[in-house]
């Protein structure tokens, strides 16, 4: 593993509250990461419930303009759309910024850090070639990532990680393409689908759908 991430990033593995080369005065003149990502942009329930509060669209809405469904290791999983002759982000403004900042998806905060799952904790690398301004300062990373709570934000990342690996592991453990598809339309419908109340904490409501999906996985 430590000769991969040697190959793509410092060599560096990196915690929350370490400081890492990421800001790059506010990407002035540069939106380079919002182009041409194809359907890498992978959401995930905290990403639909800030789209939903950036939009004030729900899943069906903005399945019609502005995210789209495809395959990844057998889930079924939403993803940001790309579009025009650049394939840029439909969230890039005419200005070459986000319209969505403040409520931008866990991928985009992220960037140009990578993530690594181990067990009950997140880690992150920052991977060397993927950010196109080179002249990069230092920060640290619960700045970087914006995220209230920061704690609770990774503990619901490994669980969130859990569930989808359980998820590919059913799929591919040799289910019949019915039982695939059941699963993956309920898995759609808990975390993506059924609307999110805006009024109350996410990770309350995160919790209480992970235990319907625990019952059948």
């Amino acid at each position: 593993m430590l000769q991969d991430l040697n190959e793509i990033s410092d060599g560096k593995v990196y915690e929350v509250n370490d400081m890492a080369r990421l800001a790059c005065n506010d990407c002035e003149g540069c939106h380079a990461c919002c182009e041409g990502m194809g359907n890498s942009i992978i959401l995930d329930p905290m990403d639909m419930w800030r789209l939903a509060a950036a939009t004030g669209k729900q899943f069906e809405a903005l399945l019609a303009d502005t995210i789209e469904l495809n395959v990844v290791d057998g889930v079924i999983l939403p993803n940001l759309k790309m579009a025009g002759e650049q394939e840029q982000c439909v969230f890039l403004n005419v200005q070459g910024r986000c319209s969505i900042h403040g409520l931008r998806p866990g991928l985009c905060r992220v960037f140009p850090l990578g993530r690594i799952y181990e067990e009950d904790r997140v880690h992150y690398f920052l991977q060397s070639d993927a950010c196109k301004k080179k002249e990069r300062s230092k920060v640290k990373i619960v700045k970087w990532l914006d995220t209230p709570e920061m704690k609770k934000y990774e503990q619901f990342l490994v669980q969130w990680h859990t569930i989808r690996k359980k998820m590919e592991a059913r799929v591919a453990g040799g289910c019949d393409d019915q039982t695939a598809k059941t699963l993956n339309m309920f898995l759609l419908n808990v975390f993506f689908v059924t609307p999110y109340n805006p009024d109350e904490d996410f990770y309350g409501q995160f919790e209480t759908r992970a235990s319907q999906l625990a019952q059948i996985l």
